[in-house]
């Protein structure tokens, strides 16, 4: 790594945009990395400086470079919930296929900590499979009751989920649904929720995106 590049990082992750373009305009590489493989667009998706991530965007910055934990700059903005960093790396059109470490797309950890304002846009904003499934054997919808804690921001990731077509009736690899968990875990309004989805009609219900 050269010392520009270094600049390069240094800026990205502290959110100083005169330093970073300074470094781009000496010739420091848009897809260098930190000793982790993270990328300059990585550590301003990680810290949400979005002015800086649209700088490395227009300079041509991969939002899909994984780090060596598999994260990437798109499918950080699930986890941090950023839908302007999320609206800032639409342009460099990332994979919204490409998964974490767990086989999980960015709606998944979306979903699971109830970025209510993410969910809403990422679904309304691009094509992302609804109906994912990661690793663990969950959706987003599963993973909206089985990791999150049953209260409103929640409910409203599950209403959300369910009027974009994800389907009620996918269980996880025990064969246990999402209605049946919330059951378990007393998260009545979820439960009242899948349950009434459960009893549309499969047309109604949407189906994979």
């Amino acid at each position: 790594m050269t010392a520009t590049d270094q600049r390069l990082l240094t800026a990205a992750r502290t959110g100083d945009l005169d330093a970073v373009r300074a470094a781009l305009a000496d010739g420091a590489a848009p897809e260098a990395r930190d000793p982790h493989g993270r990328t300059a667009l990585l550590l301003a998706a990680l810290a949400d400086h979005v002015p800086v991530a649209e700088l490395l965007v227009a300079a041509g910055a991969d939002p899909d470079a994984q780090d060596e934990r598999e994260d990437s700059p798109w499918l950080v903005t699930g986890v941090t919930g950023s839908v302007p960093m999320m609206r800032a790396l639409l342009p460099a059109r990332p994979d919204f296929g490409l998964t974490n470490r767990f086989g999980g797309v960015s709606l998944i950890p979306a979903a699971e900590r109830g970025h209510v304002a993410y969910v809403r846009a990422v679904l309304a904003e691009t094509d992302i499979d609804v109906d994912h499934v990661n690793r663990l054997g969950w959706t987003a919808l599963l993973e909206a009751v089985i990791l999150g804690d049953g209260g409103r921001a929640h409910a409203e990731v599950v209403r959300l989920l369910l009027a974009a077509g994800a389907s009620p009736r996918l269980a996880d690899a025990d064969g246990v649904t999402a209605r049946q968990h919330a059951e378990r875990r007393g998260f009545d309004t979820l439960a009242e929720l899948l349950r009434a989805a459960e009893t549309r009609p499969d047309r109604e219900n949407g189906g994979t995106r």
